[in-house]
Protein backbone atom coordinates (compact mmCIF):
# COMPACT_ATOMS: atom_id res chain seq x y z
CA UNK A 1 0.00 0.00 0.00
CA UNK A 2 1.38 3.40 -0.98
CA UNK A 3 1.57 5.98 1.83
CA UNK A 4 0.33 9.46 0.92
CA UNK A 5 1.27 12.32 3.23
CA UNK A 6 -0.36 15.74 3.23
CA UNK A 7 1.95 18.18 4.99
CA UNK A 8 0.51 20.82 7.31
CA UNK A 9 2.20 24.14 8.04
CA UNK A 10 1.37 27.72 8.99
CA UNK A 11 -0.42 29.92 6.41
CA UNK A 12 -1.37 26.98 4.19
CA UNK A 13 -4.51 27.15 2.08
CA UNK A 14 -6.94 24.41 3.11
CA UNK A 15 -8.32 24.14 -0.43
CA UNK A 16 -4.99 22.93 -1.76
CA UNK A 17 -5.05 20.11 0.78
CA UNK A 18 -8.72 19.16 0.83
CA UNK A 19 -9.28 18.94 -2.93
CA UNK A 20 -6.48 16.47 -3.80
CA UNK A 21 -7.06 14.57 -0.55
CA UNK A 22 -10.74 14.00 -1.32
CA UNK A 23 -10.01 13.12 -4.95
CA UNK A 24 -7.47 10.52 -3.86
CA UNK A 25 -9.83 9.19 -1.20
CA UNK A 26 -12.58 8.82 -3.79
CA UNK A 27 -10.20 6.87 -6.02
CA UNK A 28 -9.17 4.68 -3.11
CA UNK A 29 -12.80 4.01 -2.17
CA UNK A 30 -13.64 2.97 -5.72
CA UNK A 31 -10.61 0.69 -5.85
CA UNK A 32 -11.66 -0.85 -2.53
CA UNK A 33 -15.13 -1.56 -3.90
CA UNK A 34 -13.62 -3.26 -6.94
CA UNK A 35 -10.87 -5.22 -5.20
CA UNK A 36 -11.85 -5.21 -1.49
CA UNK A 37 -8.47 -3.69 -0.69
CA UNK A 38 -7.22 -0.09 -0.49
CA UNK A 39 -4.31 0.98 -2.70
CA UNK A 40 -3.15 4.01 -0.68
CA UNK A 41 -3.04 5.11 2.96
CA UNK A 42 -3.58 8.84 3.48
CA UNK A 43 -2.28 10.73 6.52
CA UNK A 44 -1.80 14.36 7.53
CA UNK A 45 1.71 15.03 8.78
CA UNK A 46 3.50 17.98 10.37
CA UNK A 47 6.57 18.77 12.46
CA UNK A 48 4.42 18.83 15.61
CA UNK A 49 0.95 17.90 16.80
CA UNK A 50 0.02 21.56 17.35
CA UNK A 51 -3.15 22.64 15.50
CA UNK A 52 -2.67 24.58 12.27
CA UNK A 53 -5.01 27.54 11.77
CA UNK A 54 -5.45 28.31 8.06
CA UNK A 55 -6.08 31.84 6.72
CA UNK A 56 -9.69 30.84 6.02
CA UNK A 57 -10.31 30.03 9.67
CA UNK A 58 -10.21 26.23 9.33
CA UNK A 59 -8.16 24.45 11.97
CA UNK A 60 -6.33 21.31 10.88
CA UNK A 61 -4.55 18.66 12.94
CA UNK A 62 -1.78 16.29 11.97
CA UNK A 63 -2.26 12.57 12.48
CA UNK A 64 1.46 11.84 12.73
CA UNK A 65 4.63 13.89 13.06
CA UNK A 66 7.53 13.76 10.65
CA UNK A 67 9.53 11.93 13.33
CA UNK A 68 7.03 9.07 13.13
CA UNK A 69 7.40 8.69 9.35
CA UNK A 70 10.04 6.08 8.42
CA UNK A 71 13.15 7.51 6.78
CA UNK A 72 12.71 4.83 4.13
CA UNK A 73 9.34 3.14 3.67
CA UNK A 74 9.06 -0.60 3.32
CA UNK A 75 7.21 -1.18 0.07
CA UNK A 76 6.19 1.64 -2.29
CA UNK A 77 7.85 5.03 -1.77
CA UNK A 78 5.49 7.68 -0.39
CA UNK A 79 3.72 10.49 -2.21
CA UNK A 80 3.94 13.84 -0.43
CA UNK A 81 1.67 16.84 -1.03
CA UNK A 82 2.79 20.36 -0.12
CA UNK A 83 -0.18 22.77 0.06
CA UNK A 84 -0.12 26.33 -1.24
CA UNK A 85 0.67 29.22 1.07
CA UNK A 86 -1.18 32.48 1.52
CA UNK A 87 0.87 35.54 0.66
CA UNK A 88 4.64 35.62 1.21
CA UNK A 89 5.83 32.07 1.97
CA UNK A 90 9.04 33.11 3.75
CA UNK A 91 7.36 33.35 7.15
CA UNK A 92 6.17 29.76 6.97
CA UNK A 93 9.53 28.54 5.66
CA UNK A 94 11.25 30.08 8.69
CA UNK A 95 8.72 28.53 11.06
CA UNK A 96 9.20 24.98 9.73
CA UNK A 97 12.93 24.33 9.09
CA UNK A 98 12.57 20.69 10.19
CA UNK A 99 10.12 20.04 7.36
CA UNK A 100 12.72 21.06 4.79
CA UNK A 101 15.26 18.60 6.18
CA UNK A 102 12.61 15.89 6.31
CA UNK A 103 11.60 16.55 2.71
CA UNK A 104 15.22 16.36 1.59
CA UNK A 105 15.60 12.92 3.19
CA UNK A 106 12.28 11.68 1.77
CA UNK A 107 13.25 12.77 -1.74
CA UNK A 108 16.61 11.07 -1.36
CA UNK A 109 14.76 7.87 -0.40
CA UNK A 110 12.60 8.01 -3.55
CA UNK A 111 9.46 9.92 -2.53
CA UNK A 112 7.22 11.64 -5.07
CA UNK A 113 6.54 15.25 -4.05
CA UNK A 114 3.71 17.46 -5.38
CA UNK A 115 3.85 21.15 -4.47
CA UNK A 116 0.93 23.52 -5.01
CA UNK A 117 1.39 27.24 -5.66
CA UNK A 118 3.97 28.79 -3.35
CA UNK A 119 4.25 25.46 -1.56
CA UNK A 120 6.91 24.93 -4.21
CA UNK A 121 9.17 27.10 -2.04
CA UNK A 122 9.41 24.27 0.51
CA UNK A 123 10.52 22.02 -2.33
CA UNK A 124 12.94 24.64 -3.62
CA UNK A 125 14.51 25.03 -0.16
CA UNK A 126 15.62 21.38 -0.25
CA UNK A 127 17.96 22.14 -3.16
CA UNK A 128 16.55 19.16 -5.05
CA UNK A 129 15.06 21.41 -7.75
CA UNK A 130 18.34 23.12 -8.64
CA UNK A 131 18.94 22.83 -12.37
CA UNK A 132 15.44 21.42 -12.86
CA UNK A 133 12.13 22.88 -14.05
CA UNK A 134 9.58 24.27 -11.61
CA UNK A 135 6.68 26.69 -11.46
CA UNK A 136 4.75 28.53 -8.77
CA UNK A 137 1.85 30.94 -8.30
CA UNK A 138 1.84 33.68 -10.96
CA UNK A 139 2.05 36.52 -8.40
CA UNK A 140 5.25 35.07 -6.91
CA UNK A 141 7.12 34.19 -10.12
CA UNK A 142 9.63 37.06 -9.99
CA UNK A 143 10.33 36.64 -6.28
CA UNK A 144 10.71 32.90 -6.71
CA UNK A 145 13.31 33.47 -9.42
CA UNK A 146 15.18 35.93 -7.20
CA UNK A 147 15.29 33.49 -4.28
CA UNK A 148 16.07 30.38 -6.36
CA UNK A 149 18.03 31.43 -9.49
CA UNK A 150 19.44 27.89 -9.96
CA UNK A 151 15.95 26.54 -10.69
CA UNK A 152 14.63 26.56 -14.28
CA UNK A 153 11.47 28.59 -13.72
CA UNK A 154 8.79 27.76 -16.31
CA UNK A 155 6.58 30.84 -16.27
CA UNK A 156 4.28 29.67 -19.07
CA UNK A 157 3.49 26.24 -17.62
CA UNK A 158 0.91 25.46 -14.95
CA UNK A 159 2.50 22.11 -14.11
CA UNK A 160 6.11 20.98 -14.18
CA UNK A 161 7.64 17.57 -13.64
CA UNK A 162 11.29 16.87 -12.85
CA UNK A 163 11.49 13.13 -12.27
CA UNK A 164 9.36 12.58 -9.16
CA UNK A 165 9.11 16.27 -8.28
CA UNK A 166 5.96 18.06 -9.45
CA UNK A 167 4.89 21.70 -9.15
CA UNK A 168 1.36 22.97 -9.83
CA UNK A 169 0.91 26.74 -10.16
CA UNK A 170 -2.69 26.83 -8.91
CA UNK A 171 -5.38 24.76 -7.21
CA UNK A 172 -6.99 24.06 -10.60
CA UNK A 173 -3.66 22.85 -11.95
CA UNK A 174 -3.29 20.73 -8.81
CA UNK A 175 -6.59 19.04 -9.67
CA UNK A 176 -5.22 18.19 -13.14
CA UNK A 177 -2.05 16.85 -11.57
CA UNK A 178 -4.05 14.78 -9.08
CA UNK A 179 -6.06 13.18 -11.90
CA UNK A 180 -2.77 12.29 -13.60
CA UNK A 181 -1.37 10.75 -10.39
CA UNK A 182 -4.56 8.76 -9.86
CA UNK A 183 -4.16 7.28 -13.33
CA UNK A 184 -0.61 6.28 -12.38
CA UNK A 185 -1.47 4.85 -8.95
CA UNK A 186 -4.73 3.17 -9.94
CA UNK A 187 -5.75 3.13 -13.61
CA UNK A 188 -7.29 5.33 -16.30
CA UNK A 189 -10.84 4.15 -15.57
CA UNK A 190 -10.66 5.24 -11.93
CA UNK A 191 -8.99 8.56 -12.83
CA UNK A 192 -11.71 9.26 -15.41
CA UNK A 193 -14.38 8.44 -12.82
CA UNK A 194 -12.85 10.86 -10.29
CA UNK A 195 -12.33 13.54 -12.93
CA UNK A 196 -15.99 13.42 -13.99
CA UNK A 197 -17.26 13.69 -10.43
CA UNK A 198 -14.93 16.44 -9.25
CA UNK A 199 -14.55 18.42 -12.50
CA UNK A 200 -17.61 18.19 -14.67
CA UNK A 201 -16.07 20.53 -17.23
CA UNK A 202 -13.50 19.24 -19.68
CA UNK A 203 -9.89 19.41 -18.63
CA UNK A 204 -6.96 19.38 -21.02
CA UNK A 205 -4.80 16.27 -20.78
CA UNK A 206 -1.92 16.45 -18.30
CA UNK A 207 0.64 16.03 -21.08
CA UNK A 208 -0.73 19.08 -22.92
CA UNK A 209 -0.48 21.57 -20.04
CA UNK A 210 2.67 20.48 -18.27
CA UNK A 211 6.39 20.86 -18.74
CA UNK A 212 7.87 17.40 -18.31
CA UNK A 213 11.57 17.17 -17.66
CA UNK A 214 11.48 13.77 -19.35
CA UNK A 215 8.74 14.54 -21.87
CA UNK A 216 8.77 12.53 -25.12
CA UNK A 217 9.97 15.44 -27.22
CA UNK A 218 13.11 15.56 -25.08
CA UNK A 219 14.31 12.07 -25.90
CA UNK A 220 17.42 11.75 -28.05
CA UNK A 221 16.10 9.85 -31.08
CA UNK A 222 15.88 12.69 -33.59
CA UNK A 223 14.25 10.56 -36.28
CA UNK A 224 11.43 9.63 -33.91
CA UNK A 225 11.04 13.30 -32.96
CA UNK A 226 10.49 14.00 -36.66
CA UNK A 227 7.90 11.21 -36.76
CA UNK A 228 6.10 12.76 -33.76
CA UNK A 229 6.10 16.18 -35.41
CA UNK A 230 4.70 14.65 -38.62
CA UNK A 231 1.95 12.84 -36.68
CA UNK A 232 1.03 16.00 -34.77
CA UNK A 233 0.64 17.88 -38.06
CA UNK A 234 -1.05 15.13 -40.09
CA UNK A 235 -3.10 13.20 -37.51
CA UNK A 236 -6.33 13.96 -39.39
CA UNK A 237 -5.16 12.44 -42.66
CA UNK A 238 -5.69 8.89 -43.84
CA UNK A 239 -2.48 6.86 -43.89
CA UNK A 240 -1.06 3.49 -42.88
CA UNK A 241 1.58 3.27 -40.20
CA UNK A 242 3.44 0.78 -42.41
CA UNK A 243 3.71 3.55 -45.01
CA UNK A 244 4.93 5.97 -42.33
CA UNK A 245 7.78 3.61 -41.47
CA UNK A 246 8.73 3.53 -45.14
CA UNK A 247 8.47 7.33 -45.35
CA UNK A 248 11.11 7.61 -42.63
CA UNK A 249 13.24 4.86 -44.18
CA UNK A 250 12.71 2.25 -41.47
CA UNK A 251 11.38 -1.29 -41.45
CA UNK A 252 8.04 -1.63 -39.66
CA UNK A 253 9.67 -3.71 -36.93
CA UNK A 254 12.48 -1.21 -36.35
CA UNK A 255 10.02 1.69 -36.54
CA UNK A 256 7.78 0.17 -33.85
CA UNK A 257 10.73 -0.73 -31.64
CA UNK A 258 12.38 2.69 -31.79
CA UNK A 259 9.12 4.60 -31.35
CA UNK A 260 8.17 2.58 -28.25
CA UNK A 261 11.68 2.89 -26.79
CA UNK A 262 11.67 6.68 -27.28
CA UNK A 263 8.10 7.55 -26.27
CA UNK A 264 6.92 4.65 -24.15
CA UNK A 265 3.98 4.16 -26.54
CA UNK A 266 3.33 2.32 -29.76
CA UNK A 267 2.91 4.54 -32.86
CA UNK A 268 -0.76 3.54 -33.02
CA UNK A 269 -1.39 4.51 -29.40
CA UNK A 270 0.37 7.84 -29.86
CA UNK A 271 -1.74 8.58 -32.93
CA UNK A 272 -4.95 7.59 -31.14
CA UNK A 273 -4.13 9.82 -28.14
CA UNK A 274 -3.42 12.76 -30.44
CA UNK A 275 -6.68 12.29 -32.34
CA UNK A 276 -8.82 11.87 -29.23
CA UNK A 277 -7.29 14.98 -27.63
CA UNK A 278 -8.31 17.02 -30.68
CA UNK A 279 -11.74 15.38 -30.70
CA UNK A 280 -12.30 16.52 -27.11
CA UNK A 281 -11.59 20.11 -28.12
CA UNK A 282 -13.96 19.91 -31.09
CA UNK A 283 -16.76 18.42 -29.01
CA UNK A 284 -16.35 21.16 -26.45
CA UNK A 285 -15.86 24.14 -28.73
CA UNK A 286 -17.75 23.41 -31.96
CA UNK A 287 -21.22 22.40 -33.12
CA UNK A 288 -19.95 19.68 -35.45
CA UNK A 289 -21.92 16.45 -35.21
CA UNK A 290 -20.21 13.24 -34.08
CA UNK A 291 -19.54 12.04 -37.63
CA UNK A 292 -18.01 15.38 -38.57
CA UNK A 293 -15.82 15.34 -35.46
CA UNK A 294 -14.68 11.82 -36.26
CA UNK A 295 -13.80 12.82 -39.82
CA UNK A 296 -11.97 15.96 -38.69
CA UNK A 297 -9.61 13.86 -36.55
CA UNK A 298 -9.04 11.13 -39.13
CA UNK A 299 -11.78 8.52 -38.58
CA UNK A 300 -14.41 7.62 -41.18
CA UNK A 301 -16.16 4.99 -39.05
CA UNK A 302 -18.24 6.68 -36.35
CA UNK A 303 -18.69 3.47 -34.37
CA UNK A 304 -14.93 2.88 -34.27
CA UNK A 305 -14.31 6.50 -33.28
CA UNK A 306 -16.92 6.33 -30.53
CA UNK A 307 -15.47 3.10 -29.14
CA UNK A 308 -11.97 4.60 -29.05
CA UNK A 309 -13.24 7.83 -27.49
CA UNK A 310 -14.97 5.86 -24.73
CA UNK A 311 -11.83 3.79 -24.17
CA UNK A 312 -9.84 6.97 -23.52
CA UNK A 313 -12.41 9.06 -21.63
CA UNK A 314 -14.87 6.48 -20.23
CA UNK A 315 -17.64 8.49 -21.88
CA UNK A 316 -19.27 8.39 -25.30
CA UNK A 317 -18.68 11.46 -27.49
CA UNK A 318 -22.31 12.52 -26.97
CA UNK A 319 -22.13 12.15 -23.20
CA UNK A 320 -18.82 14.02 -23.12
CA UNK A 321 -20.28 16.91 -25.14
CA UNK A 322 -23.31 17.06 -22.87
CA UNK A 323 -21.15 17.17 -19.76
CA UNK A 324 -18.88 19.95 -21.01
CA UNK A 325 -21.73 22.00 -22.43
CA UNK A 326 -23.85 21.78 -19.28
CA UNK A 327 -21.98 24.70 -17.72
CA UNK A 328 -22.30 26.98 -20.74
CA UNK A 329 -25.02 29.60 -20.67
CA UNK A 330 -26.00 32.75 -22.51
CA UNK A 331 -27.81 35.93 -21.54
Amino acid sequence: MTPVYFVLYQDMLATSLCLPLEMLQAANDLHRVQTRAPRIHIQRVSDSMNPIATPGGITLHAEVTIDEVPAKEEGPAPIIFLPALWRNPQKSLHQHPQLISWLREQIKAGATVCAAGTGSCFLAETGKLDGKPATTHWFYLDTFHEHYPAIQLKRQHLITQAGKLYCAASVNALADLTVHLISQIFDRAISAHVERHFSHEARRPFEHISFLDDQPSRHQDEEIIQVQLWLNQNFNKSFQLNDLATKFDMSKRNFDRRFKAATGKTPLRYLQETRIAHARDLLKNSNLNILEVAQRVGYQDTAHFSALFKDFTRMTPSAFRKSVRSKLFSL
